[in-house]
């Protein structure tokens, strides 16, 4: 989690300062799209500082009232900044274009407007290419898509996504205000709002959707269900692994819960497998924190030799 934070300090920077420089830029040439613009970079603004704060609370340690940690506050956080984009930032967009539209007016001197937007196109490629450089080293060799559905740390692809999604609007955004004044078509202008909309609404859709999965729970990759069933069954004492269930409580912490069937062992030298998987488990996959290993007589066999590929893999 400590990589995406210098993606989202680099977003929280550049966006607030490309949103005062819209808000300038709108009130001088009166654009849809120039408004729309500043209304993404400042909701933008926010949804870093709400990523940082999901971080920082998804961090603290188990207690009594949270036995299995705050992990799942990260995934909620990023499910709000979903829903900001989609309403703030989709909605306002497509309401204020559909208004321009219905309502063109001649924009005013556009000067500023080119200026603000050129500025902001090359300030934006700058924190796009430093949340790229997080999002490409986090990935390794596993492809964007493959990466995205599987990491459970969603701060790793929400800085980006909004960061694409800025890029493009920025050009959406420059291109309305062209063209609407080289076709003299004022109504182009609001068209370029409503496009910018919509870009954002999809960018949120997405974003909701991996967000709602982690909210749920989500399970250990099978790949890795069945390294761990193998690994438990490599331990003197256990005859074979049953059911296993598992759950991401946070980006960096699964519960796991798995039957073992042991041979006519002593109550102390159960005690001293179940210890035995726990470590091995633990050693292996240090993100495994809370394991609950239920010995019994006889099981049905479960994740054993699960042949899945883990993501990026093959």
């Amino acid at each position: 989690m400590a990589s995406s934070k210098k993606a989202i300090y680099a977003a929280i920077v550049g966006n607030l300062a490309i949103s005062i420089s819209k808000f300038v830029g709108a009130a001088i040439s009166g654009s849809a799209a120039m408004l729309s613009e500043g209304i993404h970079s400042l909701v933008d603004t926010g949804n870093g500082g709400l990523l940082l704060l999901g971080l920082k609370r998804g961090s603290r340690p188990p207690d009594a009232k949270h036995p299995f940690g705050y992990g799942k506050e990260v995934y909620f956080y990023t499910l709000m900044v979903a829903v900001l984009i989609f309403g703030l930032g989709g909605g306002v967009s497509i309401y204020e274009g559909i208004r321009h539209i219905l309502h063109p007016a001649e924009p005013g001197d556009p000067t500023v407007s080119y200026i603000v937007l050129l500025l902001a196109i090359v300030f934006e490629a700058v924190v796009w290419w430093i949340a790229w450089k997080e999002f490409k080293s986090a990935k390794g060799t596993s492809s964007s898509w493959d990466f995205i559905r599987g990491t459970k740390d969603p701060t790793l692809f929400a800085v980006l996504f909004e960061d694409t999604a800025a890029l493009a609007g920025l050009v959406v955004a420059l291109g309305g205000l062209y063209f609407s004044r080289a076709l003299e078509m004022p109504v182009l202008d609001g068209a370029a709002s409503v496009t910018i909309g919509v870009i954002l609404c999809v960018v949120a859709s997405v974003l909701l959707y991996e967000s709602k999965g982690l909210l749920v729970g989500e399970p250990l990759h099978p790949a890795i269900e069945g390294q761990i069933s193998d690994l438990t069954i490599g331990v003197d004492g256990i005859d074979n692994v049953g059911k296993m269930m598992s759950m991401h409580v946070g980006p960096d912490r699964v519960l796991l819960s798995l039957e073992v069937s042991m041979a006519d062992l002593e109550t102390d030298e159960v005690e001293r497998v179940i210890e035995r998987v726990e470590s091995r488990i633990r050693q292996e996959f240090p993100e495994v924190r809370q394991i609950f290993v239920e010995p019994r007589r006889d099981v049905e066999p479960g994740a054993e030799g699960n042949p899945g590929a883990l993501p990026g893999e093959g």
